[in-house]
């Protein structure tokens, strides 16, 4: 289940809640019981396995394969 980032306007305290996606952009009222909170904006970081690299660009196709002189 997602963890969303919540702040707390009245207070000042940040929380997170763990609650269904479709319940993301419903009202979380505070651990102090205030109602008025703001939902946070989150990063995620994905990272792979190391070791892997990617192959190298050929220099075709694509505005960033080197064909449009960017």
């Amino acid at each position: 289940m997602p963890r969303y980032d919540y702040r707390c306007r009245a207070c000042g305290a940040t929380f997170e809640l763990s609650r269904p996606m479709r319940e993301a952009s419903a009202p979380a009222a505070c651990p102090e019981g205030h109602d008025d909170t703001v939902k946070l904006l989150s990063t995620v970081a994905v990272t792979g396995r190391g070791g892997a690299t990617p192959a190298p660009s050929s220099g075709g196709g694509g505005c960033c394969g080197g064909s449009c002189g960017c």
